[in-house]
């Protein structure tokens, strides 16, 4: 049995893959250049620092946009729904690997999540596989998902919000703070935290990660189908191993 969860649904395949990086920690970044540079059917584009500066470098519509969440600027889910809207495929590539970081990604429609500590053999498996319209998360992050899921309750059927707080709840899974969700709506920011406290007793689910989980069982939320894994991508040191990895 493999080491990976992949779902899947038929798309043709193509002899090339356009790949974009957006990457703002040097040594990793030159890492990862080097290695889709080597690679067979890989066409590198624009490799930049931030959301901002991938803007002024438009990019062949389907493109797989390797991203980072920690970045300078618009970073988590908020990048991740930036570039999906530009008509790209993000591939999430952080050492942000918690359930929150990666629910709130896959919410915002990034179609695969790896860990910084992944191979190539994987990095370049996952590409491919976001490439054709499938989704990719990697064994250990869908390892975390499974396990982070079985621990809690699922709420019941009849749960019921209201209009106010399904906005409330689809801005939780987009990765907004409690601040930017009642500038959205025009509230203030207690009376967002007024509907959290509603929406968490309805939901049986106090934590952030787990409310952008249950926004995706209730249709909330339009996250990728999650599926999922053998040489480091971190730069080379004198001994041969790999460093340079946050």
């Amino acid at each position: 049995m493999s080491g990976k969860v992949q779902m899947t649904e038929d798309r043709p395949e193509t002899d090339r893959v356009d790949v974009a990086v957006i990457e703002d920690h040097p040594l990793y970044r030159h890492a990862v250049v080097r290695v889709l540079t080597e690679a067979e059917g890989i066409e590198l584009g624009a490799v930049v620092d931030s959301v901002a500066k991938f803007h002024a470098h438009p990019q062949p519509p389907g493109s797989v946009v390797l991203l980072d969440l920690g970045l300078p600027g618009i970073a988590g889910a908020a990048a991740v729904l930036q570039v999906c809207e530009l008509g790209h495929h993000v591939l999430v590539v952080s050492a942000q690997a918690e359930s929150e970081q990666v629910l709130g990604a896959i919410a915002a429609g990034a179609k695969g999540f790896l860990s910084k500590d992944v191979d190539v053999d994987e990095l370049l498996t996952a590409i491919r596989t976001v490439a054709q319209g499938r989704a990719y998360v990697s064994a250990v992050v869908a390892g975390m998902i499974i396990k982070d899921n079985a621990d809690r309750p699922v709420p019941a059927p009849d749960v019921a919000l209201s209009a106010r707080e399904k906005q409330v709840l689809r801005l939780v899974a987009a990765g907004e703070r409690d601040v930017d969700i009642a500038r959205i709506l025009g509230i203030g920011v207690r009376t967002v935290r007024g509907y959290l406290d509603r929406i968490r007793d309805k939901l049986g689910e106090r934590r952030r990660a787990g409310l952008v989980r249950k926004a995706i069982q209730l249709g909330l939320a339009s996250p990728s189908e999650v599926p999922g894994p053998s040489r480091p991508i971190a730069p080379r040191d004198d001994a041969g191993g790999f460093e340079g990895r946050r």
